[in-house]
C-alpha cells in the first residue's frame, strides 16, 4: 500500500466523508475502491476496443448491389 495526501475543497471533503460512511468504509478505503473500479472499467474498455479494431473489415452486401441514396437514408419519420 502507498499513502498519498490530497487537498480537497471543504464541501467536497464533507461529501466524501458522507459517502464513505454510507458505504461503511474509511475515506481512503472508499477512494481506493473507486479507483480500482475506474481502472478496471478503463482496462475493459481498452480491451474491447482492441478486439473490435483487430477484426477484419467486412464487405456490405447492398440489396440489388446498389447503395441507398442519401435521401433514402435520412428522409425517415424517426429522423424528422
Amino acid at each position: 500500500m502507498k499513502n498519498t495526501t490530497t487537498t480537497l475543497l471543504e464541501d467536497v471533503a464533507r461529501w466524501l466523508k458522507g459517502k464513505a460512511a454510507e458505504a461503511g468504509r474509511s475515506v481512503s478505503g472508499w477512494i481506493s475502491v473507486l479507483l480500482v473500479r475506474a481502472r478496471r472499467q478503463n482496462g475493459d474498455y481498452a480491451a474491447a476496443m482492441k478486439r473490435y479494431l483487430a477484426r477484419k473489415p467486412r464487405r456490405i452486401d447492398w440489396p440489388d448491389g446498389r447503395r441507398p441514396a442519401r435521401e433514402q437514408l435520412y428522409d425517415r419519420p424517426g429522423l424528422r
